[in-house]
């Protein structure tokens, strides 16, 4: 899923960077560009490589606070320490992914088979199988996308 975002923001890049291509019937005096070249694009209307960075077309949600960010690892730890793993930031984006594709999917069994195969852990290469997928889906859904 990351390999998603990148891909969105490199995009965004470049047509941000095509839009200070067009044509200026202004030519600059000195070896400086002229300050008319440069895009005006709001910087906050910029796509964010950040993946904490919520976009509301993307179905990605904010960035936990951080007592929601404890409570979910909390759960997550709860159900299975191999989980979380010590990695809270990885176990927080695969959440904020995870929350992404329930969005769009509705069928609780698909949501379940994507987080089986979402949080995996060294000692379940394949995921934690049907019954803490479900639990993981649960803890996710209440601590990082409720309105999913």
């Amino acid at each position: 899923m990351r390999r998603h975002h990148v891909i969105i923001a490199l995009t965004g890049a470049g047509i941000l960077a095509l839009t200070g291509c067009g044509s200026d019937s202004e030519a600059p005096t000195s070896g400086k560009p002229s300050t008319s070249t440069v895009p005006s694009a709001d910087p906050s209307a910029r796509p964010s490589a950040d993946p904490s960075a919520a976009r509301p077309d993307s179905g990605l949600p904010p960035s936990p606070a951080p007592a929601q960010r404890a409570s979910y690892l909390a759960a997550l730890n709860k159900i299975d320490p191999e989980i979380v793993n010590g990695q809270d930031d990885k176990a927080v984006s695969r959440g904020l992914d995870q929350c992404q594709s329930m969005k769009g999917e509705k069928d609780p069994t698909k949501r379940v088979a994507g987080a089986n195969q979402r949080f995996i852990g060294p000692n379940h290469p394949d995921g934690f199988g049907p019954v803490k997928s479900a639990l993981i889906v649960a803890a996710t859904q209440a601590n990082l996308c409720p309105t999913y």
